[in-house]
């Protein structure tokens, strides 16, 4: 049987984080109790892939919040940064600053990545959707960018 990937899964608890985003203020799991939410992890402020993923969740973000369902990027950039591509593609949701890397190793996408022959820890493009009650409702590891906000809200 093979092994169950690190991190959490679908009907596992969320795991606890709390963080700033962009503009200093402090999300939490906790703060976020009883709502649904999307948790996506990105590796890098205005690269390609990441851009073209952060825009389609802002296309798509009146109709995440006719759901009452917050959404909330994740990436080890630092405030500056985040503020910067929030306002260059006009993102409507908060951007969280994991500079420690915590809340990427908490969720399992710290992994281990290749590129070009090269190994080097980052971000694996991770996205979660977690209910009121905590539990993972919806778990995608190495997301696939085209379309991926649009599959996302069809599960909440």
């Amino acid at each position: 049987m093979p092994s169950k990937p690190s991190g959490v899964d679908v009907g596992d608890k969320a795991p606890s984080f709390s963080a700033q985003d962009e503009t200093g203020r402090t999300w939490s799991l906790k703060a976020l109790k009883g709502r649904t939410f999307v948790l996506y992890f990105y590796p890098k402020d205005s690269t390609p892939g990441c851009t073209i993923e952060a825009c389609d969740f802002r296309d798509r973000y009146d109709a995440f919040a006719r759901k009452k369902v917050a959404v909330l990027g994740v990436s080890p950039d630092g405030a500056k940064s985040h503020a910067g591509f929030k306002a260059k593609h006009g993102l409507p949701f908060p951007l969280l600053v994991d500079e420690d890397r915590a809340i990427c190793r908490a969720y399992g996408v710290w992994r281990l990545k290749t590129l070009y022959g090269r190994k080097f820890m980052g971000v694996e493009r991770s996205t979660f959707v977690v209910g009121p009650d905590g539990l993972i409702k919806e778990a995608v590891r190495k997301v696939s960018v085209a379309g991926h906000a649009e599959s996302i809200l069809g599960t909440v």
